[in-house]
């Protein structure tokens, strides 16, 4: 068994054609239907059911199909090191950044990545943190922000933060004079809620229900200032995490802690367990976790 032939494999399961395999691998279709044949004779399975009118992937041959995946992935893995060790060069990465964690955090420290390592080619983009996870699990981002808790079998995790959040509201509210409340204050309330796809999201859902009662959404943005705002104008409550709303101009608005072990918002550096990170995002991690000890 060699990498050749997990990757004709791969490719005759995605097509569901031997033609249009070979086309797409650019060889003859007997040269890929030998090559598939020789497979099955070295694992002793049969991988693809070629009786009927139309190509069908077997039962063992879906369980071989997940296992060439891993393998083509590690193989991607080292010929991208092999190259780097080859070439001497720091190489580059892809970093994830929720818009209201970039924001309040990593500006500065990006900027003091870059004086650093100035060969090191960092690209940022900007998700949501669950939509994250995803994204770092199909390989399309190196390593994200994201806020815990996460799944620490799929993912490497260093906490950096941990912050509580807090509730925003008019000062003409009944509730302003308070220093603290709990959710189920809230029950009555409009809140002013990150859009789905954003952890905080959940995480607000999650809390109300736990105090027995559903938020009713006045709307959702992706703008934690907007939120704020809309929050002093009286239009509902904005759960933020407290540096951001540290950031903001309080001399006009209410701002209460809330007694909930929910609302925490503990954040993260992540990225898929296993996979190969170039010495920039090593070295990026390293000095995330650094900047935030200072």
């Amino acid at each position: 068994m060699d990498i050749k032939q997990l990757r004709f494999f791969l490719e005759v399961c995605k097509e569901l054609s031997f033609s249009r395999a070979s086309e797409k691998l650019h060889i003859s279709q007997p040269a890929l239907s030998k090559t598939i044949h020789q497979l099955e004779e070295e694992i002793g399975l049969r991988l693809l059911d070629r009786s009927t009118r139309h190509l069908f992937v077997t039962k063992e041959g879906e369980i071989i199909r997940q296992h060439a995946r891993k393998v083509l992935r590690s193989a991607e893995d080292l010929w991208q090191e092999a190259e780097e060790i080859k070439l001497h060069k720091k190489g580059s990465f892809t970093f994830g950044l929720p818009p209201v964690i970039g924001s309040s955090f990593f500006p500065e420290i990006i900027a003091g990545f870059r004086r650093s390592y100035p060969e090191a080619g960092i690209h940022i983009v900007e998700e949501g943190a669950k939509i994250m996870e995803q994204s770092l699990l199909e390989g399309n981002i190196d390593v994200g922000v994201a806020i815990l808790p996460v799944d620490d079998e799929q993912f490497e995790v260093r906490q950096i933060i941990d912050r509580k959040i807090l509730a925003v509201t008019s000062v003409n509210h009944p509730l302003a004079g308070r220093k603290s409340i709990q959710m189920r204050d809230l029950k009555h309330e409009s809140f002013l809620m990150f859009q789905q796809g954003f952890s905080l999201y959940d995480r607000v859902f999650e809390s109300c229900i736990q105090a027995g009662f559903e938020p009713d959404i006045l709307y959702e943005s992706s703008q934690w200032d907007f939120l704020f705002e809309s929050a002093v104008a009286g239009l509902g409550f904005a759960l933020l995490p407290e540096t951001v709303v540290h950031k903001a101009d309080t001399r006009n608005v209410s701002v209460l802690a809330v007694d909930d072990d929910l609302l925490h918002w503990r954040l993260a550096l992540i990225w898929r367990r296993q996979s190969y990170q170039t010495q920039a995002a090593q070295a990026w991690i390293a000095f995330v976790e650094e900047a935030f000890k200072q």
